[in-house]
């Protein structure tokens, strides 16, 4: 069977589990996929061809056994350089941590391995995954598959440009401001930011995290298709009591009325006419799948919800950030804390208390706003993809970039779980819609994603265009 590499996770894990393939062949065909394509994407920075044949062996010799392999048997998934692999550096796209080698898995990691996956290589992220743009001091550019001139996103641009390009399966990505779902929007894939609490995650390498990443990042799953997405959830989601904020809810939640709102200027953001006939259309395609959608003139706070969630995200400890930032010299890093320095400093005990009631407040209004809708579909950013390093040209198009990616940076302060559904392509740039619920109802965003992917997808996988 040839190009194993195309197939999507749950086809190929039915043929591991069937014996029709086994693992190592599909570790293989990924080994040679990744070998044909990442040196024009540099997605993947580091990977280890004898431990992945290692892996693959380990779940054909399960299978062998009688043993259930797992829901993604013989799935080649690429891991983001910002957590834990054990014997594999935690760069976080830093030269700083090139030598910071993981002694155990991250659980997410660890929830691959259980559920037979096997982990192809290391995606490349931008310094500190500050940006929505991945590039690095010491792994370099990465680059998008569909348009080189394009950004890849950030900050798991290595993961969107993997999973597109077809190394791999599924992709692993981290979302505090958009990081999972701008890379697949980007790359014309799709992402999903679960609910804080949903997947666990823990550094064991690094030290214990402020307040704000805690309850604002989380790890999630990059894919070619919707039902790739929901076969990962439930694999990363197995419990791991190391990460406190973990919470053991049911995947399925009860049925509700499909009812979505539609807001195509959330916060009064600026949106493309590209931009918003995606949106619109994605609506139109949940109408013919027996939705009701409702086009509303504005969401539950956003703006607000921005400014309070980069205050926390980046103005709790500052200037270490900085100090930290300066002495890895990173362009990139550096142009993202001191353009936001006025927008998040003084980060004082009065803001930190104030942030902290204001979230309680917040989440409260969103999911009353979820009690009358199932979902809601906004922009996921106010423009097409961005030129690379559009941030860095200047303070003018710096701004440009944050307001833009407004529904982004808005949901990860109250934990809520948000879709990316790519749609389509104008020229070469893909274009999408971000698919929003409340807190645990991932179901209900994946039910309304696969509705929207029904009426059409870019393709995928593809080879990398220049």
């Amino acid at each position: 069977m040839q190009d194993l590499w195309r197939l999507s996770a749950a086809d190929l894990a039915t043929l591991v589990r069937s014996k029709k393939v086994s693992a190592r062949e599909a570790a293989k065909a990924g080994l040679a996929r990744l070998d044909a394509v990442n040196p024009q994407l540099n997605a993947v920075i580091d990977h280890r061809p004898d431990d992945v044949l290692k892996q693959a062996d380990a779940v054909d010799a399960a299978i062998s056994r009688g043993e259930d392999p797992g829901v993604l048997a013989g799935v080649p998934v690429t891991i983001k350089a910002n957590v834990d692999q054990e014997g594999f550096a935690t760069t976080n796209g830093l030269k700083l941590q090139r030598d910071l080698i993981a002694r155990e898995d991250n659980p997410v990691v660890a929830n691959f391995r259980k559920s037979g996956a096997i982990l192809l290589g290391r995606t490349n992220c931008p310094a500190f995954s500050y940006r929505w743009f991945t590039t690095n001091l010491i792994h370099g550019d990465t680059k998008n598959p569909r348009d080189a001139s394009l950004t890849p996103g950030g900050s798991s641009g290595g993961a969107g440009s993997a999973v597109a390009a077809g190394i791999g399966h599924i992709a692993h990505g981290t979302d505090i401001a958009g990081s999972i779902r701008y890379p697949a929007y980007a790359c014309g894939v799709h992402g999903l930011r679960p609910t804080l609490g949903r997947i666990p995650a823990f550094n064991p390498a690094l030290p214990e995290r402020p307040i704000g990443p805690q309850i604002m990042a989380v790890s999630g799953p990059l894919a070619r298709t919707v039902n790739d997405l929901r076969i990962s959830l439930e694999a990363m989601s197995a419990r791991d009591i190391r990460d406190p904020w973990f919470a053991p809810v049911p995947l399925q939640g009860p049925a509700r009325d499909k009812r979505a709102a539609l807001c195509l200027n959330p916060g009064g953001l600026a949106t493309a006419p590209e931009v918003k006939a995606a949106v619109s259309d994605a609506g139109k395609r949940l109408e013919r799948a027996g939705w009701t959608v409702d086009v509303i003139e504005d969401t539950p706070p956003m703006r607000e919800a921005v400014e309070w969630q980069i205050k926390l995200w980046l103005g709790d400890g500052y200037e270490a950030q900085l100090e930290m930032a300066e002495r890895e010299g990173d362009p990139g890093a550096l142009a993202c804390l001191r353009g936001n320095r006025a927008r998040v400093t003084p980060m004082d005990q009065a803001n930190y208390a104030k942030a902290l009631t204001r979230r309680a407040t917040l989440t409260r209004d969103w999911m009353l706003f979820f009690e009358k809708y199932a979902v809601l579909l906004t922009p996921v950013s106010g423009e097409l993809p961005f030129p690379d390093h559009l941030d860095r040209k200047d303070e003018d198009s710096f701004k440009r970039v944050w307001e833009a990616q407004l529904p982004q940076i808005a949901i990860p302060f109250m934990g809520l779980p948000g879709l990316v559904v790519s749609t389509g392509l104008v020229g070469r740039a893909p274009v999408g819609v971000h698919i929003v619920s409340g807190r645990y109802r991932e179901d209900l965003c994946l039910l309304a994603g696969e509705a929207i992917e029904a009426g059409g997808v870019p393709p995928s996988p593809i080879d990398p265009v220049g």
